[in-house]
């Protein structure tokens, strides 16, 4: 099999094991003003900018009849909650030794995120291997127009490293971000969440993974 012409990877549950810890800020925040999400719900939010999630989290306040918060009010509660727990996040299983191996093949890599640069920065702190990815999209970066499932943080990602997305891998675990990728030409890798439906996912994505690990044989593959 030949190597990619670039990998884009999405970091929150991807990269780095933080959804778990974004749910749980939302949760509390949502809480705080009468309500709570269910499990589908947090699913909904994975993989999508702050922005977008505040607005979701505010409709189904305001769904169930409660005040809503103004989307500032929203964060200021979310935001501490959720900074005290992301520097905790530790990686997941295989993302360092597939960036280490992508940096080994000289492969070029990007981060399509929809977390702002300052969350990345506090994220990635205590992960010097997340520098080999030098070239990153965040959520709030000036060129990007819409964030997933649109694709244009992965096409925005890949014009930055001068390839191609039909050419490139993405991957990512949520649905929104799927279908980011998809929408915009990528072939697409996808380690689900657990416990997670993969009727959630677009029906066009096939390869799902167990973990980032069962990667490495398919760019070992391509040396042999």
């Amino acid at each position: 099999m030949a190597h990619p012409a670039g990998c884009l990877f999405d970091l929150d549950g991807l990269l780095l094991d933080t959804e778990p810890l974004h749910a749980q800020a939302w949760q509390q925040a949502a809480r705080h003003f009468g309500r709570a999400l269910s499990d589908g719900e947090l699913m909904q939010l994975r993989g999508r900018r702050r922005l977008d999630c505040a607005d979701q989290v505010r409709q189904w306040i305001s769904a169930s009849g409660l005040v809503v918060p103004s989307t500032e009010a929203l964060l200021a509660i979310r935001q501490p909650i959720a900074e005290a727990l992301l520097i905790q996040a530790q990686p997941m299983a295989g993302a360092q030794a597939l960036v280490q191996r992508c940096l080994d093949l000289g492969l070029p890599m990007a981060l399509a995120t929809s977390s702002s640069g300052d969350a990345v920065k506090l994220k990635a702190k205590p992960h010097p291997w997340l520098e080999a990815i030098q070239e990153r999209v965040h959520g709030d970066d000036p060129e990007l127009k819409r964030g997933k499932p649109h694709p244009d943080v992965f096409q925005l990602a890949a014009q930055r490293l001068g390839v191609s997305c039909e050419e490139s891998w993405a991957f990512e675990d949520s649905p929104a971000g799927a279908q980011a990728a998809l929408a915009a030409g990528c072939r697409v890798f996808v380690v689900p969440a657990p416990g997670a439906d993969r009727k959630l996912y677009p029906n066009k994505v096939t390869d799902f993974l167990d973990s980032l690990q069962d990667v490495l044989a398919l760019l070992n593959e391509g040396t042999q």
